[in-house]
């Protein structure tokens, strides 16, 4: 049986092979056949040849119909979880003749969904169209796929021709970003440290608010920072990058994604990274994340999409920084090494009492990192 469906499948890949109609018809045009052999009458022969003749060119028709559509991915551009993703292609016809009925399936990973199908009733010569699909998002995560499937019956519905196209695609799904309005994890580490600017020279704090230098708008960019007079001019956003007493503050998450985690622990945890990551951009904080098995990272764009790929269960090959840490684990173990002033966020209850927050599954996320410490 899974011969015969290969078989099958084979030739509706490289040739066409019948329908249900098709079936019924090749049946009915052999019994024509057979009777106009045993009866020599000659209007049988006739009617299984007509029959066979329509055959043959709805097997012919449905492989001419998929030759010369011309397929092209648009940009997939990087979504947070929850948001939908865009995912556009670009479907032309390079030859003459009108193109009628195709089915253009997008095998996109069962993560994402069902396969995306688009019905096309026609595609003029010459001519190209786009064709969008929106596909909602629940968890982050990087997805790759390679495989968009042609499929027609035209003209008669009696044959079908499928051609798989190899267009690769890749789409970013960013972790959550919880809206927070206030994280003591994050200000408790900046009011020790705002204590120790507060005794330096009064020069270290004379540029603030000042602009350094105007750069191209990066995802995160608070908008109060855009230039617009030189946006306009540029054609592009452009943004201010201001000299503030925050500049030499340095705030370091670090995400222990070593060990083996709970599965809906840990992806708990990447939002935290994620949101209080973006808090601090928003703070204007000098902020980096480490992991486990990487080091330290920064930049939003890198730490973003490093965050959509992060798994558990790494082997620790990146020394802890040697400086105060908001340290994000399910482990306890390493408390002790880590700088004086660092706050954690755990997942298991430590064995002593440490400066953070231990993870309650009974309450939101979003709340908790807003509690005080």
């Amino acid at each position: 049986m899974a011969r015969r469906l290969n078989i099958i499948r084979w030739l509706e890949y490289n040739w066409a092979t019948p329908a249900y109609g098709g079936w019924v018809l090749i049946g009915i045009a052999l019994s024509f056949f057979g009777a106009a052999t045993n009866t020599m009458a000659g209007w049988l022969y006739v009617l299984s040849g007509t029959i066979f003749a329509l055959l043959g060119l709805n097997m012919v028709d449905a492989g001419k119909n998929l030759k010369g559509i011309i397929i092209k991915r648009l940009p997939i551009y990087p979504v947070h979880a929850g948001n939908d993703l865009t995912i556009i292609l670009s479907v032309g016809n390079a030859t003459g003749k009108l193109k009628i009925l195709i089915q253009i399936q997008d095998e996109i990973p069962a993560f994402l969904g069902k396969p995306v199908i688009h019905n096309l009733e026609s595609l003029p010569p010459r001519q190209e169209i786009q064709l969008a699909a929106y596909i909602p998002t629940e968890k982050r995560g990087v997805y790759h796929w390679e495989y968009i499937i042609l499929k027609t019956a035209a003209p008669f519905g009696l044959f079908y021709a499928s051609r798989l196209c190899k267009i690769p695609a890749k789409a970013t799904v960013y972790p959550q970003i919880l809206p927070l309005q206030s994280c003591p994890l994050i200000e408790d580490i900046g009011n020790e440290e705002l204590k120790q600017q507060e005794s330096r020279p009064i020069y270290y704090s004379a540029t603030e608010g000042v602009t350094k230098t105007i750069r191209p708008y990066r995802y995160g960019d608070a908008f109060r920072l855009i230039h617009w007079r030189t946006s306009a001019r540029m054609g592009e956003l452009k943004v201010r990058e201001l000299e503030t007493t925050t500049s030499g503050r340095e705030i370091i998450i670090c995400l222990d994604n070593s060990g083996k985690w709970e599965e809906d622990d840990f992806e708990k945890a990447v939002i935290a990274v994620a949101s209080l990551y973006c808090y601090s951009l928003r703070r204007q904080l000098n902020v980096r994340v480490w992991l486990a098995d990487m080091g330290l990272i920064h930049g939003i764009t890198t730490v973003m999409e490093t965050l959509a790929a992060v798994k558990s269960g790494v082997n620790m090959t990146a020394s802890i920084p040697e400086l105060p840490v908001i340290w994000v684990s399910c482990h306890s173990e390493k408390l002790n090494s880590l700088m004086p002033g660092s706050r954690c966020f755990l997942f298991t209850k430590p064995p002593f009492p440490y400066p953070g927050i231990v993870y309650n599954r009974e309450e939101s996320l979003l709340k908790q990192l807003q509690q005080p410490i």
